[in-house]
């Protein structure tokens, strides 16, 4: 293939067949078109349906696809939608079917259904948790088993800020991001004997999710500053797993759960734990236990350490 803009000397992706969800605009056609321009065979994946996930146009993943085939790289197009087993099934089985293997999986695909909390219907509820938390589910369930065979895979979730911090009057879309990073943790730790590794991003970009939005006073912020820190986590050199990483506005950072040290009584009344809560709260020496290759069982341990005297 022709050098792309993306193209550098430091990353290949020579072989490697990758599967995009959410491809045909915005961050998911920039990662597609990061990969191919590194050689990578891309399974173009999305249903083009509207920002509320109505619809469904074969337009937005072919033109992804034509682009790549023009510039001499190899891409085929899947309009199934992540929402259900059924699509999930033929949307990896696209890749092996054409390919014969899956090396990547990227779930990018999302929707935005907003309402208050208190006015937000069931239905606008599910249908984004279908999508985001759930279509993540229905493609790693399928790319898992394979890549766990061939010894070798990378998947790349989707998280967001809404996810970790929340945010007014998204609160299908903040349970679904946040439950990503728990389904990231559960593949990272059962992928990790298997080479395949697992983490999250948590992108940041003026796409068409940002319609409605003053963006005039944002520095800088298209999703080409996303699309490296995808293809370094979907890259064979990739060095981590079971982390999140964000990326906005050329800012790139780690993020994790961290703990305070806590503090330890051999019983507790309502009024100590009044009394005790800055201490109890204070992360000022911070404890991370890193998901591989056993967080919980770090947490657990060092929990049963301070019972037993072990730790201050």
């Amino acid at each position: 293939m022709a050098r792309s803009r993306f193209d550098t000397k430091q990353a290949r992706f020579d072989d490697r067949v990758a599967v995009v969800t959410g491809a045909g605009r915005g961050l998911g056609r920039e990662y597609a078109l990061l990969l191919a321009g590194l050689g990578a065979k891309v399974v173009v994946n999305d249903s083009g349906g509207a920002l509320t996930g109505d619809g469904d146009d074969a337009g937005p993943a072919q033109q992804v696809v034509d682009t790549i085939v023009a510039a001499g790289g190899e891409a085929i197009a899947s309009t199934e939608s992540v929402a259900t087993a059924v699509g999930g099934q033929a949307i990896v089985g696209a890749a092996t079917q054409r390919y014969g293997r899956i090396d990547i999986l990227i779930h990018n695909a999302g929707n935005v259904r907003p309402a208050p909390l208190s006015e937000m219907a069931v239905e606008d509820f599910d249908a984004v948790l279908d999508v985001h938390l759930r279509g993540a589910f229905h493609v790693v369930r399928v790319a898992f088993p394979s890549m766990c065979q061939a010894g070798y895979g990378r998947i790349v979730l989707t998280s967001s800020i809404g996810g970790l911090y929340g945010n007014h009057a998204v609160a299908n879309y903040a349970a679904a991001k946040a439950g990503v990073v728990g389904l990231s943790n559960v593949v990272a730790l059962e992928g990790a004997e298997h080479g395949v590794r697992c983490n999250v991003i948590v992108p940041a970009a003026v796409t068409r999710m940002a319609e409605g939005l003053d963006t005039s006073a944002y520095p800088p912020m298209g999703a080409d500053l996303v699309a490296p820190v995808v293809g370094w986590l979907a890259h064979e050199d990739c060095s981590v797993t079971g982390e999140v990483l964000t990326a906005i506005a050329g800012r790139v950072a780690r993020v994790a759960v961290v703990e305070s040290a806590g503090v330890y009584q051999s019983e507790w009344t309502v009024d100590q734990v009044a009394a005790r809560i800055e201490e109890i709260r204070d992360i000022n020496n911070p404890l991370v236990f890193p998901v591989v290759p056993d967080g919980h069982s770090a947490h657990i341990g060092h929990s049963f350490g301070m019972a037993r005297g072990l730790h201050e």
